[in-house]
């Protein structure tokens, strides 16, 4: 897969998010890195949504280098969550014990909401690729 822009470049100069695709396998990998509040995180709704378009049903995002999330970003890890089930997918987070700066703000965010159970979270893409890796606890 290609980076964002080969699905038409959207302009979001003004706002802070980048979605960089990759597949490795069956894997599709959506490294999203920036903020994801009310205006960006609709990028990554539309990603999730293309390679789902595409067939791919195995799918990670990569969110190690997201430095804010709000409910809106929530809620299209939720959506995201809901649409690979519905279609007998995988989802997998990547959120490390040090995330973007500051250090694992999506996992804080996730767990002061009660939503952070319900993703199977890794450390790293290799551990998230890796089908005898174990998730991370809650």
């Amino acid at each position: 897969m290609a980076d964002s822009c080969s699905r038409g470049e959207r302009d979001f100069a003004r706002v802070t998010l980048k979605v960089k695709e990759d597949e490795q396998g069956v894997w599709a990998i959506l490294h999203v890195s920036g903020e994801m509040d009310l205006v960006t995180s609709p990028a990554v709704r539309q990603h999730v949504h293309d390679a789902v378009a595409d067939g791919r049903h195995s799918l990670v995002l990569d969110l190690s280098g997201v430095r804010f999330c709000d409910s809106s970003g929530v809620g299209v890890l939720v959506a995201a969550r809901r649409l690979m089930r519905s279609c007998q997918g995988r989802l997998r987070l990547i959120l490390p014990a040090r995330g973007a700066e500051d250090g694992s703000h999506v996992n804080r965010v996730l767990a002061a909401l009660g939503v952070r159970r319900l993703f199977e979270v890794y450390p790293d893409v290799a551990s998230a690729l890796d089908e005898a890796a174990e998730p991370l606890s809650a």
